[in-house]
């Protein structure tokens, strides 16, 4: 049978008859998975198109995984399933109960007709490269988190550039992508100043710091507030074997430390938020309970996540700040 109808006059562009034709064959049953569609060439010739016009059809198709192309023998049907409008690229660093509640609420709001396939890079640069060399053209938009991997940005460029978004990070070299990001040097800078009441009780600051995946804004932001406001500061790579003075007050990044220094804490025999504080990065729902609370600047995943569905459902294309808070309880 006819898969393909070109109508003159229709008021429709020629490439989107020529989707709606594959799609409607599909969803009536006349063509099968693997099967394969005419030709670019004989589609071309059939109806007096130009070779752009119906690779710009089969190109959508292929992003939205309707079909695929085998070199030097063609399109085949890849999936029946023709309602899938979007297919959405979402590369994370890592996946940590903060990142899982952004992707829940990314899901809940971009809505139906869209299917998200979800990498990780795990801050690998080779990776990195390797699931976005794959990706390429076989997707409507890429979700891409980069994180600080040097070098990174070269690598998004490579993709269309007007179907990139940025999430949680972004940096100069990324400017002209849109984006929903956290600003790390403000979040923390205005989060212990909203805090300044508290720590003023406290003798020294120290910020643990590994380095290698925390946002370098987040040291910037906290030494531009300690050197503005003259408190006793210190940024220490690990905690490890460290003893904990009073009087001080830990900033702390990662999950991981932040155990190690409550378990110290407790050999020392030291009350929490009277001998020395807590500002821990990050909310979630167990900071909330242990040690009854843990002081925390965060932003709000959830928010993130569906800003980015808006962004895209909408065809925006912004750079978003992410707002973050400080939450004060009892370690502060």
């Amino acid at each position: 049978m006819k898969i393909i109808n070109i109508q003159n006059n229709q008021g429709v562009p020629k490439y989107k008859q020529i989707i709606s034709s594959i799609e409607k064959t599909i969803e009536e049953g006349h063509l099968k998975k693997d099967e394969k569609i005419p030709s670019i060439n004989k589609v071309c010739m059939e109806f007096s198109l130009s070779r752009d016009t119906v690779l710009q059809a089969y190109e959508e198709l292929k992003k939205r995984g309707i079909i695929y192309a085998i070199l030097g023998k063609g399109y085949y049907v890849k999936s029946t399933e023709v309602n899938i409008k979007q297919r959405i690229f979402l590369l994370f660093e890592e996946l940590n109960i903060f990142k899982e509640d952004l992707y829940n609420s990314f899901m809940e709001n971009i809505g139906k007709g869209v299917e998200i396939d979800i990498f990780f890079h795990h801050f690998n640069l080779k990776v990195f490269q390797k699931l976005i060399n794959d990706s390429n053209g076989n997707y409507t938009k890429y979700v891409i988190m980069p994180t600080n991997l040097v070098g990174a940005a070269d690598i998004i460029k490579t993709l269309p550039v007007n179907e990139v978004y940025i999430l949680d990070q972004t940096n100069p070299e990324l400017k002209s992508f849109p984006a929903v990001y956290q600003n790390h040097l403000t979040d923390i800078y205005n989060g212990l100043l909203k805090g300044k009441s508290r720590l003023d009780k406290y003798q020294k600051l120290i910020m643990i710091f590994p380095g290698f995946r925390e946002p370098l804004g987040m040291k910037m932001g906290f030494e531009k507030f300690c050197n503005d406001f003259a408190f006793d500061h210190e940024v220490i790579t690990e905690f490890k074997n460290r003893e904990i003075k009073k009087g001080e007050v830990y900033i702390i990044p990662t999950d991981r430390d932040l155990v190690q220094v409550i378990e110290k804490s407790k050999l020392q025999n030291l009350k929490l938020g009277s001998d020395f504080g807590i500002i821990s990065y990050n909310e979630t729902p167990l900071k909330k309970i242990v040690e009854n609370g843990i002081t925390t600047i965060s932003t709000n995943f959830e928010e993130m996540g569906k800003i980015l569905a808006q962004m895209i459902l909408k065809g925006k294309k912004e750079q978003i700040e992410n707002k973050s808070n400080l939450i004060i309880r009892n370690s502060l």
